[in-house]
């Protein structure tokens, strides 16, 4: 995980008090939730910040257009400019508390006035005919009312991951995709990236034979300051613990290198005594799954700790080693085989294809109706199985799981 990374989509301001004014619903419109004690407030332009010096235009006449709600560093240092690296879609409306920064951001990619919105005027996205999807940038704990917002109005949406905070959320985030005929996609761009397409494909092909362990790590130290200062140490916005936002991609390559869904869960937390970092949430989490097949898998997410990013999963026959696993860039991929033989480093690809892979393949489901292979549907079994840990680690016990994600008893 590069510095960029620890700092992405801070967008919103945690405070200490009420429900912000800021979110209140256009007179006449559909009535949203909104965590307690968290206010909105127009964050300045992220440090950092290169904008484009002419506007991107679309590739195709077919082109998405998508507007992007929150302009924090994810939104502006990573996928933004990654627009103009696929083919099939384009920025046509921004969504900001901040007007300076709708201008310069606007201009910069061509925007028109028109098409930039406020969080109070953001219901007007509807009578815009040059947006066909939003892209829900926000922290976690919005996802489930602006992506509820967003189908309101007619948009299909990509929501960044976690889906939401809690299953109820994503299951009416689903519902609303359904009442609105419209597409819900989860922007897990790993499964476009090529090291790790690559790796799926190896452990389907039985490159590791019979899968017995996979170990997972994400971590890195996060700066000192507190839950009002960032959200991502806010429990409302964030959760219990780094897995949600962080070690989700660890959770997640242990499910897409396995194929299965674990069976059991234990689960343990650390919050160091004293640290106003870790108020309220846990500074590390660790979990052990346990597969049908008997394979076990050991994941470990940090706030609190030396950066690692690995996925490592070995079998009978091998093993695959990715090492940075997740990162924006510079993964690589190793595949041990054993019988004396050295192990080969694989390049499939550039991994910074993942990101117009990912819009590309959002837009492909909006224009040729194809099928999203990270939907709802597998959002919800996240937050599902984030859920269970999170419990183990409270209760300190093992928790039994169903075939979909769900808990026993």
């Amino acid at each position: 995980m590069n510095d960029t990374a620890l700092t992405r989509r801070r967008m919103l301001q945690v405070g200490g008090g009420g429900v912000a004014a800021s979110l209140a619903v256009m007179a006449g419109g559909p009535v949203f939730a909104q965590p307690r004690g968290v206010s909105v407030e127009g964050q300045p332009m992220p440090e950092g910040v290169t904008l484009p010096e002419t506007p991107p235009r679309p590739r195709r006449a077919d082109s998405v257009g998508i507007a992007v709600v929150g302009l924090g560093d994810f939104a502006l240092k990573q996928m933004m400019p990654r627009f103009d690296q696929a083919q099939r879609v384009h920025v046509a409306a921004l969504v900001s508390g901040n007007r300076d920064k709708l201008r310069r951001v606007g201009d910069a990619y061509g925007v028109p006035p028109a098409s930039r919105y406020t969080y109070d005027t953001f219901d007007q996205i509807a009578q815009n005919k040059g947006v066909d999807a939003v892209y829900i940038v926000l922290p976690s704990g919005l996802h489930a009312q602006w992506t509820e917002r967003a189908f309101a109005a007619g948009k299909h949406v990509l929501c960044e991951k976690p889906m939401a905070l809690n299953p109820a959320e994503c299951e009416r985030m689903i519902a609303a995709s359904r009442r609105a005929d419209r597409k819900l996609m989860i922007a897990y761009r790993v499964h476009f990236e090529p090291h790790n397409v690559r790796a799926m494909e190896l452990m389907r092909e039985g490159a590791v034979g019979d899968l017995r362990t996979l170990r997972s790590e994400q971590a890195y130290v996060f700066e000192r300051t507190t839950p009002s200062e960032n959200w991502r140490l806010n429990s409302a916005l964030a959760g219990e613990s780094p897995l949600e936002d962080l070690g989700i991609y660890g959770l997640q390559a242990a499910l897409y290198l396995s194929g299965e869904i674990p069976e059991s869960i234990s689960a343990q937390s650390f919050r160091p005594a004293g640290d106003p970092r870790f108020s309220q949430i846990a500074a590390s989490m660790s979990s052990q799954l346990r597969f049908p097949s008997g394979a076990i898998a050991q994941l470990a997410t940090s706030y609190d700790s030396l950066g690692r990013n690995f996925v490592d999963a070995r079998g009978t026959k091998g093993a695959i080693l990715l090492d940075p696993a997740t990162s924006y860039s510079g993964q690589t991929l190793k595949v041990e085989s054993g019988e004396g033989k050295p192990p080969r480093m694989l390049t499939p690809g550039d991994p910074e294809r993942q990101f117009a892979g990912e819009l590309d393949h959002f837009a492909n489901a909006i224009r040729d109706d194809s099928k999203i292979i990270v939907p709802g549907e597998m959002g919800l079994r996240d937050v599902r199985l984030i859920n269970a840990i999170n419990l183990s680690a409270r209760e300190r016990r093992t928790v039994r799981l169903n075939p979909d994600g769900t808990m026993r008893g």
